[in-house]
C-alpha cells in the first residue's frame, strides 16, 4: 500500500483532497513539520529529505512536489478521471497547470505576500496580477481550468485562495471557481478534519 507522509493544514491538505476524490487506499502518516510560528518542527518518522509534507511511497517509487505527486496519483487511478491521460484531449493543458503551479503561482503568491517585488523576479516568474490574468483567461472557457472538467489541476491551483482567502482578488470568475472547488465534498472533508486540529496553525 502507498503511504503519504502528511502535516494537517499544510500544503499536503491539497493532496489529501485528491485522495478523497479519487478512493484511493493510500495509508495516511501524519507527520510534524516546522511551523512559521515557531512551532512543530522535523519528524523523525518523514523520509522526505527536507522534512517537508507531501511525500508519497508507493512501493520503489518516491516522490516529493504537489504536482508531480497529484500527476502520479491521476495516473495511477484513470477511472476517476481527474486527470487526462497520455493521449487523451487536454492532456497538454493538464501537465502545463501542475507545472504552472509550481514554478509560477506558489513563488508569486509568496513573494507578493512577502511584499517582495525585484524586475528579475518579475521577468523570470510574471507578477501577481499577470498571474491572476492567466488564471481568469482559462476559466472564461469554462468553469474550470480544463474546461467543462475538473481534475487536479484545479485542486491543487485553487489551495492557496481556500486557506488564505484573503488573497484572492474581487475578480467575480475567480471567486466563483474558487467558490466551486470549495464545495466539492472531497475538500470540504479535509477542511472540517483538519479545523479539528486544536490550536494548529497553517503552514
Amino acid at each position: 500500500m502507498a503511504t503519504l507522509y502528511h502535516a494537517p493544514r499544510s500544503r499536503s491538505s491539497s493532496v489529501l483532497a485528491l485522495i478523497d476524490e479519487l478512493g484511493a487506499d493510500i495509508d495516511i502518516c501524519e507527520v510534524t513539520i516546522p511551523r512559521q510560528d515557531g512551532t512543530g518542527g522535523p519528524d523523525p518518522r518523514n523520509p522526505h529529505p527536507d522534512g517537508k509534507v507531501p511525500y508519497l511511497v508507493d512501493g520503489d517509487e518516491r516522490i516529493h512536489e504537489r504536482g508531480a505527486i497529484m500527476l502520479h496519483l491521476t495516473d495511477s487511478h484513470p477511472k476517476a478521471r481527474l486527470g487526462p491521460r497520455h493521449g487523451e484531449a487536454g492532456r497538454g493543458a493538464y501537465l502545463s497547470w501542475l507545472f504552472y503551479y509550481q514554478g509560477v503561482m506558489e513563488p508569486v503568491i509568496i513573494l507578493h505576500w512577502a511584499q517582495l517585488s525585484h524586475p528579475a523576479l518579475t521577468a523570470t516568474l510574471r507578477d501577481f496580477d499577470a498571474m491572476i490574468l492567466r488564471l481568469t483567461g482559462a476559466l472564461e472557457h469554462g468553469p474550470y481550468l480544463l474546461g467543462d472538467r475538473f481534475s487536479a489541476a484545479d485542486i491543487l491551483c485553487s489551495s492557496p485562495f481556500l486557506w488564505f482567502p484573503e488573497m484572492l482578488p474581487d475578480n467575480p470568475v475567480l471567486v466563483d471557481w474558487v467558490g466551486r472547488c470549495a464545495a466539492r465534498p472531497s475538500i470540504r472533508r479535509v477542511q472540517m478534519r483538519e479545523r479539528q486540529e486544536p490550536g494548529l496553525p497553517r503552514e
